[in-house]
């Protein structure tokens, strides 16, 4: 019997790198397990299940969690405790990339707790880990003995000089005009997400379709895995209302949910809406005594078939909005006078309010982890959801999940557009405050975070807005398809459709897209309905926008530092800088400005101040040190130190000359304390520099006897 009785090993190409999903050597007590190797990437993915259902849940008990380990790149983590602790942003965003197109595929009412974790302990910065656990997990539950309707695959696109790319390389991924994640069955397409440069919609619809041909090649390739060493599914318990409750409850109930449904206030809908399902439970609270959760389950359904019957057959929204109809928008910019720059935008009963604030470079976010495409945050954007937002009585909690992921689309979709660090050397951070929220706030805090930038004076290239879309898939009485696109879904329309589609962009092409969808895929029809439908949605989105301000602002607030910039020869930094930072700090505490000086050698330095007048003083004290000392030049300098045979003038900082007694007058002196003490300011002119760059002064030219 060998070491490794089941150990199989499963190769094959993806993007030119050999690509090795090897089972059965370690992690043998979990249901699922695969160690992908891509390149010298290595994730090891597990997935595991709970042997009963959950109980007293209404919802499937998933679990994702992508796990960065710092050894994996060869640091260790930073801080105290030196130790891996709570998820940087990017492990958060590649866990919920691998939940998105796993979870539509478990069997609807599977109530056990599935945890899946992919954990990356080897990192070859040219094949992205992301990658290797979108994949791994997909092999991992699918090899299973968990029930799951995969597999799945997913692949990153690029585009380099005009050719789609899977899977860039590092160097590749620095000029790509497209980050493109895809993921999908070999039938249909699961989950987009995605960065671009103002990228037109047809052009990111093909890219999308591109890295579907891989995933069609990847998915048959799983298969054949699945069927050399995939385990036998377990029987598991679906929850399911029973039929004597569900045809009770829809007799009683039905008209009376139906006739709460359409109404425009969301607060008003829910009321509504709760005191139908109040007054059923009530109702059948003997009949059917223990078994609420089963009453519930049916009033869920008579919701979601009425919303999804009266759209499909009538085109009718549950606030009688018409499918391509958008919701009552308004804007307002500089509600908050002492904040640099502040945008509310509002539509329907959502509202966000963006506050934008402007700081020097030296304050950006600086990131320790295993991800070598970003270590430096210059543009930051947080998204917060409390619970007053939906009238909730809950206490504020660190960021979760959700937050976590809204703020970062937002972030995705304005980097297009800002200004380079040249062109606008500020660290840039926008808080998206959602105070009402009634669906789509993320598409919401990017409209805000646009318009609180140009109240800012940002110069962003072009203003961005978004829009988020939804589907509704269902049948004609002879089984064929049919569906419709929803623009602007309001949070009902998304709690209880097929799509969350969420776009943004400028006029001139997509910046941003995030798809999630609950069904098993989407093709090219529905896809291309999409965006285009999106694009009208965002044009008419941004011409309201642009009605309150039109571009950025020609001046910062009054409260932004002031900016000025300035070179010098490199080699005289140290000067600026002084002996243990005596000479800079001096500058910054008698000013009052900030300086930044570059450390990559090109002699660059940043000021920052309150005032243009205290960074003007703060600039010339820096020439003053940097200035070189001319022959036939008049300073005003000050005595530093008197001898017998004359004195020494600092006539810039850090540098002196001596000046003779014997020139310090028309006349003869006899003492140099009854010409000039130390402290005392005097002209002078530098009549030599020798060849050890001593400097000898003279005052009889400038002074009458």
């Amino acid at each position: 019997m060998g070491r490794f009785e089941d150990y199989r090993t499963f190769k094959t190409a993806l993007g030119g790198r050999l690509l090795q999903f090897e089972i059965g050597k370690v992690c043998e007590q979990a249901n699922g397990q695969v160690m992908v190797r891509y390149g010298d990437t290595v994730v090891n993915c597990t997935v595991c299940a709970s042997k009963e259902p959950k109980q007293d849940v209404d919802f499937f008990p998933l679990t994702c969690n992508f796990e960065e380990k710092m050894y994996a790149v060869g640091k260790i983590p930073g801080g105290y405790i030196k130790r891996e602790g709570r998820p940087s942003d990017k492990a958060t965003l590649i866990s919920r990339l691998i939940d998105r197109p796993l979870r539509p595929l478990f069997p609807k009412g599977y109530r056990n707790d599935v945890v899946v974790t992919a954990t990356a302990m080897s990192v070859d910065y040219d094949c992205q880990p992301e990658v290797a656990a979108l994949l791994g997990t997909s092999v991992a539950i699918a090899t299973s003995d968990i029930p799951w309707d995969g597999p799945t695959a997913g692949v990153v696109v690029g585009r380099v000089d005009g050719e789609f790319v899977i899977n860039p390389d590092f160097e590749q991924r620095q000029v790509s005009d497209i980050n493109l994640t895809v993921c999908g069955t070999e039938e249909a397409i699961m989950m987009v997400e995605a960065g671009a440069k103002e990228v037109p919609e047809d052009e990111m619809l093909e890219a999308i379709l591109f890295g579907h041909e891989e995933i069609k090649n990847l998915c048959r390739f799983f298969k054949e895995i699945v069927k050399e060493v995939g385990k036998e599914k377990q029987e598991y318990v679906v929850f399911k209302a029973g039929e004597d409750v569900d045809a009770a409850v829809r007799e009683y109930a039905t008209q009376k949910m139906v006739d709460a449904i359409y109404t425009v206030d969301k607060l008003e809908r829910i009321a509504n809406m709760d005191a139908v399902a109040a007054d059923a439970k009530e109702h059948f609270a003997e009949e059917f005594e223990g078994r609420m959760s089963e009453v519930d389950e049916v009033l869920y359904n008579i919701k979601k078939e009425e919303i999804r019957r009266r759209i499909l057959e009538e085109g009718v929204r549950p606030d009688n909005r018409a499918v391509t109809e958008i919701r009552p928008l308004w804007n307002e910019t500089g509600l908050l006078p002492r904040t640099h720059g502040s945008g509310l935008f509002k539509r329907g009963q959502t509202q966000v309010l963006s506050v934008c604030t402007l700081a020097p470079l030296s304050e950006a976010q600086y990131l320790d982890g295993i991800d070598a495409d970003q270590t430096r945050k210059r543009y930051m954007h947080q998204y917060n959801f409390p619970g007053y937002c939906t009238g909730e009585a809950k206490p504020s909690r660190s960021p979760g999940r959700r937050e976590i992921g809204h703020g970062a689309l937002a972030e995705r979709a304005l980097i297009p557009v800002l200004p380079s660090e040249e062109e606008f050397p500020y660290a840039i951070r926008v808080v998206s405050e959602v105070l009402s929220s009634n669906g789509s706030s993320s598409m919401a805090s990017t409209c805000g975070s646009t318009l609180a930038l140009m109240d800012a004076g940002v110069p962003i290239k072009k203003p961005v807005s978004g829009i988020a879309m939804g589907l509704i898939e269902g049948f004609n009485e002879d089984g064929s398809s049919k569906f419709a696109i929803l623009s602007d879904i309001q949070g009902m329309e998304d709690f209880l459709g097929d799509m969350d589609f969420k776009v943004t962009g400028t006029p001139d092409g997509v910046t941003a897209l995030q798809m999630d969808i609950k069904v098993h895929g989407l093709n090219r029809e529905i896809l291309k309905q999409a965006l285009d439908q999106a694009k009208v949605g965002r044009a008419h989105i941004l011409e309201s926008m642009l009605e309150e301000i039109a571009e950025p602002r020609a001046e910062l607030s009054p409260y932004a530092p002031r900016f000025i910039s300035m070179r010098i020869d490199p080699d005289k930094i140290r000067l600026v800088i002084g002996p243990g930072g005596k000479t800079v700090n001096r500058i910054v505490e008698e000013t009052g400005a900030k300086i930044d000086i570059s450390d990559d050698d090109i002699g660059f330095i940043a000021i920052y101040a309150v005032d243009q007048e205290s960074a003007e003083a703060a600039k010339r004290e820096i020439e003053l040190i940097t200035a070189d000392v001319e022959v036939g030049k008049t300073y005003e300098g000050v005595v530093k130190r008197v001898m017998a045979f004359g004195a020494f003038i600092e006539i810039l900082p850090g540098k002196e000359g001596l000046l003779h007694i014997s020139k310090m007058a028309n006349h003869r002196v006899a003492r140099v304390e009854d010409v000039m003490n130390i402290g005392d300011k005097v002209t002078v002119v530098v009549t030599e520099i020798d060849n050890q760059n001593r400097i000898n002064l003279s005052r009889k030219e400038l002074v009458r006897d």
